[in-house]
C-alpha cells in the first residue's frame, strides 16, 4: 500500500508559475511509475506525466515543453513544474502510483492502470 499527498496548489494569475509536490510513504525496489493527472470540471481525468524509478518520462503531447516532472527518490517526493499558466490548466491535479512500470511505454499514462492516488490539489488560474 502507498499513501500520496499532493501539495502546492493553489490561486494563480495567467502566466504565472506553481510547483506541485507529492509525497509518498513508501518506495520500492521493484520499478515504480509516479505520474501526475488531472481533472477539469466536467472533464474526463486525463494523464499529464510519468516517471519511472529510473527517471525516464514520458509527457502527454499537450503538455510538453510547458510541464516537467521530477523527483526525489530519497525524500519520496514527486513534483511536477508547470509554466506559463493558462485559464485552461484550472483541474485538480492528482498524483498516481504503480508499481512494474517503465516510463516509456505506450500508453503508460492510462489512469486505470494506476492504483494508487492522492487526494488531489486544486490549482485556479485567472485570467
Amino acid at each position: 500500500q502507498v499513501q500520496l499527498v499532493e501539495s502546492g496548489g493553489g490561486s494563480v494569475q495567467a502566466g504565472g508559475s506553481l510547483r506541485l509536490s507529492c509525497a509518498a510513504s513508501r518506495t520500492t525496489l521493484d520499478t515504480y511509475c509516479m505520474g501526475w493527472f488531472r481533472q477539469a470540471s466536467g472533464k474526463e481525468r486525463e494523464g499529464l506525466a510519468v516517471i519511472d524509478s529510473l527517471g525516464q518520462t514520458q509527457y502527454a503531447d499537450s503538455v510538453k515543453g510547458r510541464f516537467t516532472i521530477s523527483h526525489d527518490k530519497v525524500k519520496k517526493l514527486l513534483f511536477l513544474q508547470i509554466n506559463s499558466l493558462s485559464p485552461e490548466d484550472t483541474a485538480m491535479y492528482y498524483c498516481a502510483a504503480r508499481f512494474g512500470c517503465v516510463a516509456r511505454t505506450s500508453g503508460v499514462l492510462r489512469q486505470n492502470l494506476f492504483p494508487y492516488w492522492g487526494q488531489g490539489t486544486q490549482v485556479t488560474v485567472s485570467s
